[in-house]
């Protein structure tokens, strides 16, 4: 079963790990999967079997999405549009895919209508169409704008033949975010939540790094450097002061941050690069301080370690809040809103969360890669069947 995912990260690295991680599992469950990837390319993101290549790149050129650069720093323009194009029709007519998944549209990725309107007309072209499902995460940010709600519905009645989330209801409903669920409820379904890992591990995990530790993280960094410098000056006003700091920096963290950080250390602080086995530190810490972003959420869950969440809320973003409140309110981490951000709180929330001891891990579904090949396998079996049924009756 051929199968190609379009995705496209634009501020951070959590779309794009959640991607690899579909990508890798559907690979698994045997997919012939090719990625088109619309984002900066990130070292130490893998995926799997699935073969990734590279559209030319785009990023946000803001936290609030408000412009959009390629290599260079310079804005997208029409040439950079067709160049896009090309490279995607040349994606899809080499592997004419038995199945396109679609990373976020119609739900967001507004800017890029323009290629997933190639990637309709190009789906219908095709004897029979390609089956067309869109990925997207169990929480989606605020939009204010009714008529914005309407659009989406639109695009997907016309064009899409599922709708996977991400997720599971019994953490987080779909239509708490997406006023307009029940139009699409046919073609909607929640998968469980994409991990590397499909089984929490919570115990066993023996001495190393991060044993006993206050691990401090921001993901990709771009929007996490107040985060990271706050915590650096939590510390002495916290109970947890004599225990060792980590101060996690990711890629998208500027350099100038990342010297400040190191500068501002004591010999109780370490600060270092993003880890690949981040899952692991948690799993070994005495408690996490981080964003509440999808992915480092689910470590944290398998991890069962105390945690603070500071959720990512600059402008319209509301997506991390709404995680984080839910689990706030299963007594699984204790939150501090970004306006609250301040080293005193901070230092409180973190011996508040050490206090309570481990939390209370909701259960949630963990398969969700397994599921979503699961789905889309039965789909186009039931497409084939479909086929050959009408070729007996002619």
């Amino acid at each position: 079963m051929r199968l190609v995912f379009h995705v496209q990260h634009l501020l951070g690295i959590g779309h794009l790990r959640r991607a690899a991680s579909l990508a890798a599992g559907l690979a698994r469950h045997g997919f012939a999967v090719t990625v088109a990837s619309g984002g900066f390319p990130v070292d130490g993101i893998g995926f799997g079997s699935a073969r990734v290549v590279q559209l030319p790149p785009v990023r946000a050129g803001d936290p609030a999405f408000s412009t959009h650069v390629t290599t260079g720093g310079r804005p997208i323009d029409a040439d950079w549009e067709a160049r896009r194009l090309a490279s995607l029709r040349s994606i899809l007519d080499d592997v004419d895919p038995d199945a396109v998944l679609i990373e976020s549209y119609p739900f967001g990725r507004r800017r890029f209508r323009f290629e997933y309107d190639l990637i309709f007309e190009w789906r219908k072209s095709r004897r029979p169409p390609a089956l067309l499902a869109t990925s997207v995460r169990d929480v989606l940010v605020t939009k204010p704008n009714p008529e914005r709600h309407r659009e989406t519905v639109d695009r997907i009645l016309h064009h899409v033949d599922r709708v996977l989330v991400h997720g599971d209801p019994a953490l987080i409903r779909f239509e708490e975010t997406f006023p307009l669920t029940d139009r699409i409820s046919d073609r909607l379904i929640y998968t469980g939540y994409v991990t590397d890992s499909e089984t929490p591990v919570t115990d066993g995990v023996g001495d190393g790094d991060g044993n006993g530790e206050v691990i401090v993280s921001a993901g990709g960094g771009a929007v996490g450097a107040a985060l990271l410098h706050t915590a650096l000056a939590a510390r002495p006003l916290s109970a947890a002061a004599g225990l060792t700091w980590r101060i996690l920096c990711g890629p998208d963290l500027a350099a100038e941050h990342v010297a400040a950080l190191r500068s501002g250390a004591d010999p109780g602080v370490l600060v270092e690069a993003n880890r690949p086995d981040f899952p692991a530190l948690l799993r070994r810490c005495a408690a996490s301080i981080s964003q509440a972003g999808y992915n480092t959420v689910l470590d944290l869950l398998a991890a069962g370690c105390p945690a603070v969440l500071v959720p990512f809320s600059t402008g319209q973003e509301t997506e991390q809040a709404v995680r984080a409140q839910r689990l706030a309110e299963r007594g699984a981490v204790t939150v501090v809103t970004e306006a609250n951000l301040t080293p005193d709180h901070l230092a409180r929330a973190i011996d508040a969360a050490r206090a309570a001891g481990r939390p209370i891990v909701p259960p949630i579904r963990r398969d969700g890669a397994a599921a979503t090949a699961t789905i889309l396998a039965t789909a186009l079996t039931g497409r084939a069947g479909q086929k050959s049924g009408a070729a007996g009756n002619t």
